[in-house]
């Protein structure tokens, strides 16, 4: 993702420097105009904005706090946005790190998958100081087409996980509805359209329906391959699953939704997009 949204950037006119430990994708933003470095304080020295996306916890805070991370390296008064989906509390420690070193960082997750990042319609849901918040909004335009504040530091992160929690909840819960009506007869189709026309109607089922053929630009019409994967599902669930937990609210459909996905993953679909978990139950239902 991190590729289509550089690639952006410079369509809009920015100057754009990567970094990235794969060649391959060095190479590949090479071809969309952005120069590469060869290390993080090399793609960092000098420039007014950082701008993020990463995998883990731990590589986020090593990409920013270690000894060779963007903190130190970072231009005074330049303005880091992190669009990693991680814990609250991993930029709620590089915060005042950063601060202290004369920088400012906003946390900056989005929504919209690889085809927002491709279409520049992301959604940013940002966490940070409202004057940092919107010295990013040329940045963030550039990549998406909706920014939202959400409050201090941390606070975008609440909201990503908050929407892929529900996200994750009724995608398998309009699988789960799918196989039902389908396994007692009724034409995919025709059950499509009625729950599209009815009190039912979902993101699920309008945009990401996990019933091959239905929505052709679906996921699961494509073998379930070039969406959000379902090991990332079950990543940004158990990230929201301790948020939940550390605060004692109460999440029984969370939990349940994010063992189905466990098992989608035990059998060797990981890889594939979170909605195949149509698939799971669909062989399930077909056990005699």
């Amino acid at each position: 993702m991190g590729g289509y949204m550089a690639a952006n950037l410079v369509k809009k006119g920015f100057n754009v420097r990567g970094y990235d430990p794969s060649k391959d994708a060095l190479t590949a933003a090479a071809k969309n105009g952005i120069s590469g470095a060869n290390s993080i304080a090399a793609a960092v020295d000098g420039v007014d904005v950082v701008v993020s996306i990463l995998p883990s916890n731990k590589v986020v805070l090593d990409a920013y706090l270690g000894k060779d991370g963007v903190v130190k390296h970072a231009t005074k008064g330049a303005l880091l946005i992190d669009s990693s989906t991680v814990d609250p509390n991993v930029p709620k420690e590089i915060f005042p790190v950063a601060t202290e070193s004369g920088v400012n960082f906003i946390d900056a997750p989005v929504s919209g998958g690889v085809m927002g990042a491709q279409n520049a319609t992301l959604a940013f849901m940002a966490g940070g100081r409202k004057d940092d918040f919107t010295r990013s909004l040329p940045m963030l335009q550039a990549m998406g087409a909706k920014q939202f504040h959400c409050g201090e530091v941390g606070s975008g992160q609440v909201a990503k996980l908050t929407n892929n929690m529900l996200m994750g909840i009724t995608g398998m819960a309009t699988a789960e509805c799918m196989n039902m009506g389908i396994k007692m007869g009724l034409d995919p189709q025709v059950l499509l359209d009625v729950l599209n026309n009815s009190s039912a109607r979902s993101w699920s089922t309008e945009v990401y329906c996990p019933v091959p053929g239905l929505v052709p630009t679906a996921p699961s019409s494509r073998n379930y391959d070039g969406g959000f994967k379902n090991e990332l599902m079950v990543k940004d669930l158990e990230l929201a699953s301790g948020m939940a937990l550390g605060i004692r609210s109460p999440i029984p459909l969370g939990a349940v939704a994010t063992q189905l996905y466990r098992i989608v993953q035990a059998r060797g679909y990981g890889q594939k997009d979170f909605s195949f978990g149509f698939q799971l139950l669909k062989e399930e239902a077909e056990k005699k």
